[in-house]
């Protein structure tokens, strides 16, 4: 499993997915699908994003097993940014024109 920080047209999302990457074009569809036609993405650790969730991190885990797939964690930006320091951030991952 994977986490991800994506900031799109509307604002910071958080997801986590099976997928093994973000621009993996069947996760990126699935972004489309929801009107995400370009991103910059930041991969953030899986176990801190646990820590920080708790319990909405551990049901929507669970509802990923066995499948591929994403699920939105938070779309909340201010809570986001809360709970992450930019200096966690690696390298982005652009994506679109």
């Amino acid at each position: 499993m994977r986490a991800y920080l994506v900031f799109t047209g509307t604002g910071p999302i958080l997801i986590l997915t099976t997928y093994d990457s973000v621009i993996d074009e069947r996760l990126v569809e699935k972004l489309r699908h929801k009107g995400i036609e370009k991103f910059i993405a930041y991969e953030v650790s899986v176990e801190r994003t646990r820590q920080l969730y708790g319990v909405p991190f551990e049901v929507i885990a669970r509802d990923l097993v066995g499948c591929e797939d994403v699920r939105v964690l938070d779309f909340n930006g201010h809570h986001i940014f809360a709970n992450f320091r930019l200096a966690e951030l690696g390298e982005p991952i652009k994506y679109g024109d």
